[in-house]
């Protein structure tokens, strides 16, 4: 049983009055309430990404390309407790491979070695995820899974933007990301649109909370890292503001059994 964050229980949420003989609910229940809520969507750090550190590549060479954008992460995993109680996120825009989601990764990893719970989606594994609660084996309804995923402290969405867009995909980004600004509570985002492209894509609702919540993008353009020098190709491979058609769904996501 863990330890009321007050100091005022016995770790049960509830505190019992001699006087009375009646139990109440301690100040800490809300926030034990929101916990077992979020614990249904609580992912791992993807396994490509478990290792990343500050130290380690490809951060430092991201490090030297954009040391601007280095030095705003390290403040704000430096400071990441308060960053998410003050309902503050980040996210990062720019080319393929260029780091973002790495940088994006740290700062998941620096929440939950704060004892912070934190959600890792791809855009397409979170509406895919979305999707599957009308089936008629589903283990959450829609409403129950938005409210959870609206629950943990951080929530990490990659390749926001790779999605074809519609009617639906819009109302349940916006609902999640609305309901998160509501509550104060933070987000880290990825995309490789530009402003008019992810307009476009996700809609300017959506796109003016993330400023609301996670402030100006931080940009990162530049070579693709993940591409080997001698098989690079030279001048733009894609317009940042395409609409990913056909991108293929990430891992990123799988709750924790």
């Amino acid at each position: 049983m863990a330890a009321c964050t007050d100091g005022r229980c016995d770790g049960s949420g509830f505190l019992y009055d001699e006087a009375t003989r009646r139990s109440f609910p301690c100040t800490c229940r809300p926030q034990r309430q929101a916990r077992r809520r979020a614990s249904a969507v609580k992912g791992r750090i993807p396994k490509a990404f478990r290792e990343v550190s500050f130290d380690r590549e490809p951060v430092p060479s991201i490090q030297r390309s954009h040391p601007h954008v280095l030095r705003e992460v390290r403040l704000f995993c430096g400071s990441v407790s308060d960053q998410l109680a003050n309902g503050r996120g980040m996210w990062f825009t720019g080319d393929f491979g260029t780091g973002k989601t790495t940088l994006a990764m740290l700062i998941s990893k620096a929440a939950m070695e704060a004892d912070r719970t934190v959600a890792i989606y791809s855009l397409p594994r979170l509406l895919a995820l979305l999707r599957d609660t009308y089936d008629d084996d589903a283990q959450f309804s829609l409403n129950e899974l938005i409210d959870r995923l609206c629950s943990v402290d951080l929530l990490h969405i990659d390749d926001v933007g790779a999605e074809q867009s519609s009617a639906w995909v819009l109302e349940q980004l916006y609902t999640i990301v609305n309901t998160r600004y509501e509550d104060g509570r933070a987000l880290v985002l990825t995309t490789n649109l530009g402003q008019e492209g992810l307009v476009e894509q996700i809609g300017p609702r959506t796109v003016s909370r993330i400023y609301e919540i996670c402030g100006m993008p931080l940009p990162m353009h530049g070579t693709d890292h993940r591409v080997p020098q001698h098989m690079r190709v030279e001048g733009p491979v894609v317009d940042e503001d395409a609409v990913w058609e056909g991108a293929a769904p990430s891992r990123y996501g799988r709750p924790l059994d």
